[in-house]
């Protein structure tokens, strides 16, 4: 089969530009905990409120959706890519950057974290062999050299060579944990959210009260398992929807626009002031972004035969008839067979469209 139609490239792109919004804010939040006490006596006990917040607020969210405990219906396939990605990026990545904090000035850590968005690129593009192009490598760097203005240390120094050795390795822990999590991006994002937050909680909270943590106050728990659910759960969710439609690297690169955002509310919100130094970030950025947004990856490709299951519509993908009664609702989600298909359009490395280029 061929044929030629068109798709809007921009929709996928709102849900990781959510994503970024919402983890963005959740940073001046977070420092406002800190200052409260709560990370002053253990890092690790905030890092796993704001976990546990996620992971709590997110498997309560599926079960008032489905109405009760219902399996994940994740294939048995897909489960250590999962599993894979939970260590990474709940257990793994946390704790590094639990040690490169304690061992690094925060402005010198805010310019290391930049680095999650270049490697996720970049094993994206070399073990992954997501597509990509120069347009694309473009929006990345410039969105990345924003981060880079706005967060340069400006003279600081990190206490020992640890500190900058563990922010690389939490980085690259994140950036495995993005591109296995796009490998189960088709299933359900509730899910697969709710599971990395209930984890990497539980690891946080327990390495916090082992280390003497005391118990907080009301307020302040409260206060960090919403900041938590908002900036770490429904961040995610949207990550995973993003990753669904815009593959690893665009993903990736539009979710780095996050300090931009943390630093805006703070000026916004918190009254801190702006120079010329932010306003150089923010040019940079919108100019990476308005890269992306403005691309068109079209060319003749062919779709193999396969067989999954996720959120969609009966658009050109899915011209597929149905062994159940349909009451014509869109989108919907059940299990369902692709055939082989071939035609010319324009897309992203989507679910439906990871295939190699020459």
């Amino acid at each position: 089969m061929r044929h030629t139609h068109s798709v809007s490239l921009h929709r996928a792109a709102w849900p990781a530009l959510g994503a970024a919004i919402l983890f963005g804010a959740s940073t001046p939040f977070a420092k406002q905990l800190m200052g409260e006490g709560l990370a002053a006596t253990s890092p690790f006990l905030l890092a796993g409120l704001l976990y546990l917040g996620s992971g709590l607020g997110l498997t309560l969210l599926r079960l008032l959706r489905d109405r009760g405990w219902k399996p994940a219906g994740l294939p048995p396939q897909e489960w250590p890519w999962l599993l894979g990605a939970i260590t990474f990026g709940g257990v793994l990545g946390p704790l590094l950057l639990m040690v490169g904090l304690a061992h690094t000035t925060a402005a010198t850590a805010s310019l290391f974290l930049n680095l999650e968005a270049v490697l996720t690129a970049v094993l994206a593009w070399l073990v992954f062999r997501e597509s990509t192009d120069r347009r694309i490598v473009l929006g990345m760097a410039l969105i990345v050299a924003g981060g880079a203005v706005l967060a340069w240390p400006g003279g600081d120094a990190s206490v020992s060579g640890i500190g900058p050795l563990a922010l690389a390795g939490a980085c690259l822990c994140w950036a495995i944990d993005n591109n296995l999590t796009r490998k189960v991006s088709a299933s359900d994002a509730l899910f697969i959210a709710g599971s990395k937050g209930l984890v990497a909680g539980c690891v946080n909270t327990a390495l916090g009260f082992a280390l003497g943590a005391a118990w907080p106050t009301a307020g302040l728990l409260s206060s960090a398992l919403l900041v938590g659910f908002l900036g770490y759960g429904l961040s995610l969710v949207l990550f995973v929807l993003a990753l669904r439609g815009l593959g690893t690297a665009r993903t990736g690169a539009y979710f780095s626009t996050a300090p931009f955002v943390g630093a805006l509310l703070s000026v916004v919100v918190f009254g801190e002031p702006t120079n010329t130094v932010f306003w150089a970030a923010a040019a940079l950025m919108a100019a990476g972004v308005w890269l992306h947004l403005s691309e068109h990856h079209a060319h003749d490709h062919a779709h193999d035969a396969l067989l999954h299951g996720h959120s969609h519509r009966h658009d050109a993908h899915h011209q597929h008839s149905h062994a159940f009664a349909w009451d014509g609702v869109e989108p919907h989600t059940h299990a369902h067979q692709h055939t082989t298909l071939q035609h010319s359009h324009a897309h992203f490395p989507d679910i439906h469209h990871r295939h190699p280029h020459f």
